[in-house]
């Protein structure tokens, strides 16, 4: 069986080369092999009309929750990187929040196996900051890079002990990887489960104020500057968060940041009627800081666009406001949403989406990919721009449902995922 895909006639979309225009794409081989206009087919070679479609730099997203090892009746590393191909995903980078954590090399070697098993997406796993995230001493970073893990992270808590975060960059920078913070200081937050403002009043929940997660964002930056490490902020959701990581950009501070589709179109109002399918971490914000997140997509303050896919069990997510867990899922809905509702309303271009969502996070996590250049890997997304679709989590690949776009009409979805040259969804 060949092993050549040509893909004919798309309008092919890479920022990384400056490409957007009808173009055919050859895969050969797992890699690249020619991008032009009117390549012949070999005899061998499966070719797939691409007119009215646009091809892209396989879709990366750096932040997922696969719930694989502990918690696989939410997701598992198959799932989830089948959920991955059919969003149009080429790649994720696993959170090592699991039970028990990613916290050494052996659980990193198990993420990395089990996804290459799936034969989906590919997965690459994120080791913990510290042992058993907890806090206290910096994990195996070393050793948990040779097995493979791509950055270094807590997620779902913060680091409070800035002595750590300091050590945590200084090791990062040592073996060329990214420390990876949700920020977040728990002393102003751990009692919240929304914004805090007006609505949470209203509601008589208890609230997370912005300055939660501004602190830690203005700490982070101080100790990336101070240690000449690359910090990754996680899912930005503040207006003064988005211009203290713009001023430490310009100031030469190694940082890279993520917006999430839910902080870039959803604000605290989606909370009304204690909707426990919009409670996440962090909340979602005001219109203001909305706009400021949109903003910084816009002008490339904020590099990337990453879903904090976070399944949890329908039973978990039916329980009263204040028990229900954070997180939503987003890998099935992310190009949909951020078509219709970002690219849609003029916020960026697709091009600049197509940057956010590939080349970007390639970079930011020294990935292969996110670029069609010949001899590069295979990955590629194929999806029609104009399809127009409802969502329906019972649909989903994703093992859970929790998402606050339920029945939502979208426009825009994946029609073919390839990684490595091989077709992993098909549309």
């Amino acid at each position: 069986m060949s092993d050549k895909l040509l893909l004919k006639g798309g309008r092919v979309v890479d920022p990384s080369q400056s490409l957007d225009g009808t173009l055919d794409v050859l895969l050969a081989g797992g890699h690249i092999a020619e991008v032009g206009a009117g390549i012949d087919a070999a005899e061998d070679a499966r070719v797939v009309d691409c007119a009215g479609l646009v091809v892209t730099p396989g879709l990366i997203d750096v932040h997922v929750h696969l719930r694989e090892p502990g918690e696989e009746h939410k997701e598992t590393i198959a799932t989830g990187a089948a959920a991955a191909a059919a969003g149009g995903f080429t790649a994720v980078c696993a959170m090592p929040n699991t039970d028990p954590p990613i916290d050494d090399p052996a659980a990193v070697g198990y993420v990395a196996a089990e996804g290459r098993r799936a034969g989906a997406a590919r997965v690459y796993p994120v080791g913990c900051i510290s042992v058993g995230r907890a806090g206290g001493r910096l994990a195996l970073v070393g050793e948990m890079v040779e097995a493979g893990a791509v950055a270094i992270t807590d997620d779902g808590s913060p680091v409070m002990d800035s002595g750590l975060m300091r050590l945590a960059l200084d090791y990062a920078k040592a073996f060329g990887i990214p420390v990876a913070d949700h920020p977040e200081d728990l002393g102003l937050s751990a009692a919240g489960h929304m914004n805090e403002g007006i609505v949470s009043t209203r509601l008589g929940l208890p609230g997370k104020p912005n300055a939660s997660e501004d602190i830690h964002i203005v700490r982070d930056l101080l100790l990336a500057e101070l240690t000449g490490g690359h910090i990754h902020l996680q899912h930005v959701s503040t207006r003064f968060g988005v211009e203290a990581i713009r001023q430490g950009k310009a100031r030469g501070v190694r940082v890279t940041a993520e917006a999430s589709p839910h902080h870039l179109v959803l604000n605290e109002e989606a909370v009304n009627g204690y909707r426990t399918e919009a409670k996440m971490n962090p909340p979602l914000r005001t219109a203001r800081d909305v706009e400021a997140v949109r903003a910084g997509l816009a002008d490339g303050t904020l590099d990337t666009i990453a879903t904090d896919h976070a399944p949890h069990h329908y039973d978990e997510k039916e329980a009263a406001f204040a028990e229900a867990p954070n997180g939503v899922v987003g890998l099935e809905t992310a190009l949909g949403v951020v078509l219709t509702k970002v690219v849609g309303e003029g916020v960026i271009d697709l091009s600049t989406m197509v940057e956010r969502m590939s080349c970007a996070p390639a970079r930011a996590f020294n990935l292969p990919g996110g670029s069609l250049a010949v001899g590069g890997p295979a990955d590629v997304t194929v999806f029609d721009a104009e399809a127009r679709w409802t969502v329906d989590p019972k649909a989903f690949r994703s093992k859970s449902r929790n998402t606050p776009f339920a029945g939502w009409e979208l426009q825009g979805r994946p029609r073919l995922t390839v990684v490595g040259g091989r077709i992993v969804f098909e549309g």
